[in-house]
C-alpha cells in the first residue's frame, strides 16, 4: 500500500489518533506551514490510522485525569497539571480543549469512518470534525449514532457511514495503516511522512514542518538544466573572474 505521488505532486501521510491531544495541535501547525508553502496546491494529504490504545474498551472508565495518573504513576494533581499544560498549548493554536468532559474509548470505529470519508473526498474534514468533537464537545466515541451524526455534518453520507459501523468495512484499511506505520518504525503520533522519504515526528512548529515540505519538494522535483546550451558566464565562490575580451584580428 504505497502512496507515491504523481510527478508534479507530493504526498504527505500523517499518522494520528483521534484522542491524541498533540495530534490535533500538530494538525494546526502543519496547516499553518502548508499555507506558507508555494506548492501547497500540489500537496496531497493522507490521514493514516494509529491507535494509541488498540485494546481499550469501547468507553474508558473514569476521568481523563484518573487515567493519566494511573498510566504515568503520578498524582491526580500532577495529571491535572499535565492537562492544563496541553490545554494552554492548544489554545495558542486556536483550539479550545475541554479535557474535563473528554470521554475516551476505543478509536477503531472512528478511524474506519475517516477511511469511509476518504472515499468521498472528505477525509480531512472528517478527521477535523471527530477531533473537534472529542477535544471540545465531549463526543462519545462509543456512540455509533453520535459518530455518524458528526461526520454527516461535514458532508459524509450518513447511511453509508452507518452501514460501515454495522459491518467490518474499512477494518482492513485501518490495520494496513498500522502495519505501514510499523514498517516506517513509527511508535508514536503525530508522525508525518513526506513522499516516503522524509519523516517528521511530533507536533513540530510550523517552521519545522515548512522546512520539511521544502526539502521533500526539492528532493522529489530537482531542477533540470536546459540541455543543448553552452555554459554562460557565472561566478563561483567569493572571487569572480572576468573573462578577457577576445583579441581583435590584426589589421592588414
Amino acid at each position: 500500500m504505497t502512496a507515491n505521488a504523481a510527478p508534479d505532486r507530493m504526498t504527505v501521510e500523517i499518522w494520528a489518533d483521534i484522542v491524541c491531544p498533540w495530534c490535533y495541535i500538530g494538525k494546526r501547525r502543519f496547516e499553518a506551514a502548508l499555507a506558507s508553502f508555494p506548492q501547497r496546491d500540489r500537496v496531497d494529504i493522507v490521514w493514516r490510522s494509529f491507535e494509541l490504545a488498540p485494546h481499550a474498551p469501547a468507553r474508558a472508565e473514569g476521568s481523563l485525569e484518573e487515567r493519566l495518573a494511573s498510566k504515568y504513576g503520578v498524582t491526580r494533581e500532577e495529571a491535572a497539571a499535565m492537562n492544563a499544560r496541553v490545554t494552554e498549548v492548544a489554545a495558542g493554536e486556536g483550539l479550545h480543549y475541554r479535557l474535563d468532559i473528554a470521554r475516551s474509548g476505543n478509536t477503531f470505529n472512528a478511524h474506519r469512518l475517516i477511511h469511509f470519508a476518504g472515499t468521498q473526498g472528505l477525509q480531512d474534514a472528517a478527521q477535523e470534525r471527530l477531533m473537534r468533537g472529542y477535544f471540545t464537545e465531549g463526543l462519545d466515541l462509543s456512540d455509533a449514532d453520535a459518530l455518524v451524526a458528526a461526520v454527516a455534518e461535514v458532508g459524509v453520507d450518513p447511511d453509508g457511514a452507518k452501514a460501515v459501523l454495522e459491518s467490518d468495512t474499512h477494518a482492513a484499511d485501518v490495520r494496513a495503516d498500522e502495519q505501514r506505520a510499523a514498517m516506517f518504525g513509527i511508535r508514536g503520533v503525530p508522525f508525518a511522512v513526506l513522499d516516503e522519504a522524509f519523516g517528521v515526528s511530533g507536533a513540530q512548529s510550523p517552521e519545522v514542518f515548512l522546512s520539511a515540505l521544502q526539502q521533500a519538494w526539492a528532493a522529489g522535483h530537482p531542477l533540470a538544466t536546459v540541455s543543448g546550451a553552452a555554459d554562460g558566464d557565472f561566478c563561483e565562490g567569493p572571487e569572480c573572474a572576468v573573462p578577457t575580451a577576445e583579441p581583435k584580428p590584426a589589421d592588414d
